[in-house]
């Protein structure tokens, strides 16, 4: 025989409160109206009954179906386990669960998994993936669905993002740079569609002329994916291109990997002959030879600072009281793939 679904009427009976309170001591967020004795009182009895919530019938009564969609363009990329944890710390006590889409980087995928999440009423969308210009999650957010962007932002749009401080970073790595005696400094740059990619290449331009270091065309490069294939590809691109340099800022670490494994490939050592640093710190990074100078991203922070944004779009009348941007510090984390130029 198939047994009873246990009801908010049956733990009310158990505990000798109304059904209401009950209600509201299950809810990670009205739980708060209620004093913590009772609402521990409460949750004992569920568990000891069984309880399950009801998704479906609690959706139909509040138009929720306590779903965030997470959209992370690599997922084979270090730096995202750690954002996704920061985001679960906030989703997770509230009683949301994320659904994580990958893709890839690619705009016709990005669209269609978009389109996925939308149709499945995720409550909303952290959008780590978003390309400079991207009208599908535009379109999205002027519909009304609650989305915040992490680690890059649509330009001239009001969505909310959360970023890294790319100018601080860029410019402490080129101060370093130079202090080691490094004026002959290649960029391997980001993809351009991407506000990462544009905006290090930006600051690595204007750190440059402000700290008087020569800027030659000719020394950058730009990677069309943020991975170790390409950074190994524009590496090799710079060493045939017949200007000379002693050192190379990276616009990611996955770029950086790529372009030491392209100068052992070549018999040049790293950090003696050619300088190399990358950018986010992604996890994993003391375990490679060389260890990577890099700029530290706060990876979880970062997740955790987007998922309470989007909690504030959903539960909240006014929009206007969530900023545009949150730039998040960075820091400067020296490690042995830099050394005093060559000369």
């Amino acid at each position: 025989m198939k047994k009873k679904r246990v009801t908010l009427k049956d733990i009310a009976q158990e505990t000798g409160v109304h059904v209401s309170t009950v209600s509201r001591a299950l809810d990670p967020v009205e739980r708060r109206s209620i004093t913590e004795d009772v609402a521990k009182r409460i949750q004992a009895a569920a568990e000891k009954l069984g309880y399950r919530p009801n998704r479906i019938a609690a959706g139909l009564r509040t138009n929720r179906t306590m779903t965030v969609g997470v959209m992370i363009p690599d997922i084979t990329n270090l730096v995202f386990p750690p954002i996704l944890r920061g985001i679960e710390s906030v989703l997770e006590p509230l009683g949301y669960a994320s659904i994580i889409v990958n893709t890839d980087s690619e705009r016709d995928r990005e669209v269609r998994l978009l389109d996925v999440l939308r149709d499945r009423g995720v409550d909303g969308i952290i959008h780590a993936a978003v390309l400079r210009s991207d009208p599908s999650i535009a379109r999205a957010a002027q519909d009304g669905l609650p989305v915040v962007t992490l680690n890059r932002k649509v330009e001239q749009s009001a969505i909310p993002s959360v970023v890294n401080d790319e100018d601080a970073g860029i410019c402490e790595m080129l101060r370093h740079l130079r202090a080691l005696g490094h004026t002959r400094i290649a960029h391997i740059a980001g993809p351009q569609e991407l506000s990462t990619g544009q905006l290090r290449l930006s600051a690595f331009r204007k750190a440059a002329e402000d700290q008087a270091i020569p800027v030659d065309e000719g020394l950058i490069r730009m990677a069309t994916r943020f991975n170790e294939e390409d950074g190994a590809r524009c590496l090799i691109e710079l060493l045939d291109g017949g200007h000379p340099f002693t050192a190379v800022l990276c616009a990611n670490d996955r770029l950086a990997l790529g372009a030491i494994e392209a100068l052992r490939a070549r018999g040049i050592d790293c950090p003696r002959q050619i300088s190399v640093t990358g950018f986010n710190d992604m996890p994993l990074l003391d375990l490679i030879r060389p260890k990577l100078t890099t700029v530290r991203i706060q990876q979880y922070e970062a997740g955790r600072t987007a998922a309470k944004l989007l909690m504030q779009l959903i539960n909240s009348s006014d929009d206007e009281a969530v900023p545009v941007e949150t730039v998040l510090p960075v820091e400067l984390v020296v490690r042995e793939s830099t050394a005093p130029a060559v000369a």
